[in-house]
């Protein structure tokens, strides 16, 4: 249980600062953010093993990369 409330935690704080990061709106829940920044630290963990501040950013900057790609997404799923 404590593991699964820390990655919560961590999802959503990297979550939060990828979307400090990223200029422009992005209209998403709390939700979506956890689970953004929850992906972006396991692929910044495939792509750097070593944790500490490093990892950290790391995981923010492949946030910000996959906020890019859900704005690309959703522009083009969206109707006018």
């Amino acid at each position: 249980m404590g593991s699964l409330l820390y990655t919560i935690i961590i999802g959503a704080v990297i979550g939060v600062l990828a979307r400090f990061f990223k200029p422009g709106a992005d209209p998403m829940g709390w939700i979506l953010t956890i689970l953004l920044g929850i992906v972006g630290a396991y692929i910044g963990s495939l792509l750097y093993a070593g944790g500490g501040v490093i990892g950290f950013a790391i995981s923010i900057v492949c946030a910000v990369l996959l906020l890019f790609l859900y704005e690309l997404v959703r522009k083009k799923t969206a109707r006018p």
